[in-house]
């Protein structure tokens, strides 16, 4: 074996100790969002969202109140202009704190995180240049120098989201461009050598904030994904599900797109418990659950509606698409029960444009008394829309 492929395979296996390899995210899914479950993408909308919208809220107050200082420190000139600038920041992030309100949309959240960011960045772009070319002395020189610690201090606040490898990058971005604009123009007045120190500190503190965020995501993506799931099944429970079914439905209507639930119930399982116990139903279910499981795309979600009773949610399927699911469960097949007899389902579909419906439980209700003109019909059948 090659060094440099025992190199990495020991980076990997260290990565993935740190990370708690153990979670339902997974390693991939610290470096990139796109490896996220739809309901882990849901909850930390909704933490970071209410962490940017905390962070603007103590800034819109404590950004102004630093005006005492400035007025105090800095002559008629100089303190006007910081004024003027902290007056603005503090009423931006006013109206991001306005903006932010618990949303549980991830590009919402990662605006209001940009902007976030963008808001100080500008704030350093502009005091921090402007009283660098002031000579000053005592108090001023000392309250001068620490404006341009701004960075740094953006940079650590990465540490406080729960962020991907790829997001902390690309929000640090911005902020070690602006100590390289700031490099660029005073490069008359400090050597590179300077500049080149205070950019590797960003960077290094930027790393390490990067890597807490990474953490924070994998704690999070365990407790997120064992409080969703159905412990027997590994779908996901009744009161989680809901909570994203009625997201997904919102969505659907808001970008006019089509979105299809298929109701099922295994037939027969009461037999099943009667006469082998409930260990043997257990069994049905997990292998029934398994086999759905395996051929569901990993925008579709899973629920465990009760007892016997599952939804599969299809996100942006019609009804052609979402019988073809259907078709396709039923030719793999479900296991075998204990009497060695294939289990069978019943499956009700709906889909919201083609059935008209106004909410996420009228689609389910729809698609619910479709499984039971299924079974109806002799079980081990399937009603579509328009049905």
């Amino acid at each position: 074996m090659k060094v440099p492929d025992s190199l990495s395979i020991a980076a990997k296996t260290t990565l993935k100790r740190i990370f708690a390899s153990k979670s339902y995210a997974g390693f991939p899914a610290l470096l990139s969002a796109h490896e996220h479950s739809p309901l882990l993408s849901r909850r930390r909308a909704e933490i970071i969202s209410s962490r940017v919208r905390l962070v603007a809220g103590a800034f819109a107050v404590l950004t102004p109140l630093w005006i005492i200082i400035d007025v105090l420190a800095f002559p008629w000139p100089i303190m006007a202009m910081l004024m003027a600038g902290r007056i603005v920041t503090s009423a931006a992030f006013i109206l991001l704190a306005l903006y932010c309100r618990g949303s549980s949309d991830i590009r919402i959240a990662y605006r209001g995180m940009a902007a976030m960011f963008a808001i100080p960045t500008a704030f350093f772009l502009f005091s921090h240049p402007l009283l660098s070319h002031y000579q000053m002395a005592g108090m001023a020189d000392a309250i001068a120098a620490g404006y341009a610690f701004l960075p740094f201090v953006m940079a650590a606040g990465l540490s406080v989201f729960p962020l991907t490898a790829k997001e902390g990058l690309a929000f640090a971005t911005p902020i070690l461009l602006s100590e390289g604009v700031v490099a660029v123009m005073q490069v008359d007045m400090l050597s590179w050598s300077s500049h080149l120190g205070a950019f590797w500190l960003l960077f290094l503190i930027t790393s390490v904030a990067t890597l807490a965020g990474m953490s924070q995501l994998s704690f999070m993506s365990v407790i997120v994904e064992h409080s969703a799931r159905d412990s027997l099944t590994g779908a996901l429970n009744r009161l989680s599900g809901v909570d994203l079914l009625d997201f997904l439905f919102h969505l659907a209507k808001r970008n006019d797109e089509p979105l299809s639930v298929v109701f099922f119930d295994l037939d027969n399982f009461k037999k099943v418990n009667d006469f082998y116990g409930h260990t043997e139903g257990d069994r049905v279910l997990a292998r029934f659950s398994s086999a759905v499981k395996k051929n569901m795309r990993k925008s579709d979600l899973l629920l465990r509606w009760g007892g016997e009773e599952f939804i599969l949610v299809l996100p942006n399927a019609s009804c052609d698409i979402a019988m073809e699911k259907v078709a396709q469960l039923r030719k793999q097949g479900f296991g075998l029960r204990p009497d060695n007899l294939p289990q069978t389902a019943s499956f009700g579909i709906a889909e919201y444009t083609a059935d008209n419906a106004k909410t996420w439980d009228e689609l389910v209700a729809i698609a619910d008394l479709r499984m039971y003109q299924a079974k109806s019909t002799g079980k081990d059948a399937v009603v579509g829309c328009g049905t």
